[in-house]
């Protein structure tokens, strides 16, 4: 039996290429790609002597797997987030004057998100106030089952699925439920004046948010897409 040598390879794949290409586009292709082809090694532990070492070595690898596993930090659930007070404003913290610049802030966003809405309103200003983010919005309970909530103002340090939690003037901490509840936002709008001289004054943007079609996290609300419907309770 005759074994083709490495010459012999290389004078079949030269014959096979001249055929299909001119005599130097033939002898570039045969030098680059099969005389002068680099040859890729992927260095590899030796193979385990026995059987023995190799369980030896899996159950090492397994090992280190699980302690990796455990040492990888775990997420805090819910429950441990509210023993260890994530959810609670600190008793230093309750002032109402920590929370006015987040207040300009989101005066600023909503501004921003309404554009000339914010002078005209209807229906497309009432769908995105409905997705919009209320931490740190200006609230106040204009009509409640609770007559005593009526007339709780401030300002929303959380927008909960089913309660504002806002901070007073008085810097009191207060949770108002949203169910059968209304709250009024107001939001300053500057308005300019043409006349001889030009004025500038300021106008506001009143609305009011039904708490019954309100209760979804702020997250969920902006992802989620509100249609008009009739309301039992208006």
């Amino acid at each position: 039996m005759i074994v083709p040598t490495k010459k012999d390879h290389q004078s079949i794949a030269a014959d096979l290429l001249n055929r299909a290409f001119e005599p130097e586009e033939a002898t570039k292709i045969l030098t680059e790609k099969v005389i002068q082809r680099p040859l890729f090694l992927c260095p590899t532990s030796p193979p385990p002597a026995d059987a023995r070492r190799a369980r030896h070595l899996a159950a090492k690898r397994a090992k280190e797997q699980r302690r990796a596993k455990a040492l990888k930090p775990k997420p805090v659930s819910a429950t441990q987030r509210k023993k260890q007070g994530l959810y609670q404003i600190p008793k230093e913290g309750q002032k109402y004057a920590l929370f006015e610049p987040l207040h300009n802030l989101w005066l600023g966003y909503i501004r921003e998100i309404l554009g000339s809405e914010v002078y005209t309103g209807g229906e497309a200003a009432a769908a995105k106030l409905a997705s919009a983010d209320f931490h740190g919005a200006g609230v106040e309970v204009v009509r409640s089952g609770c007559v005593s909530r009526v007339g709780i103002k401030g300002i929303v340090v959380k927008d909960g699925k089913f309660a504002f939690e806002m901070i007073t003037v008085k810097n009191k901490v207060k949770v108002v439920p949203k169910e059968g509840t209304i709250f009024r936002v107001e939001v300053p709008v500057p308005v300019i004046i043409k006349t001889g001289e030009e004025e500038k004054k300021e106008s506001r943007m009143v609305f009011e948010l039904h708490g019954d079609q309100f209760q979804f996290r702020s997250a969920d609300r902006a992802t989620r897409k509100f249609r008009a419907h009739f309301s039992k309770t208006l």
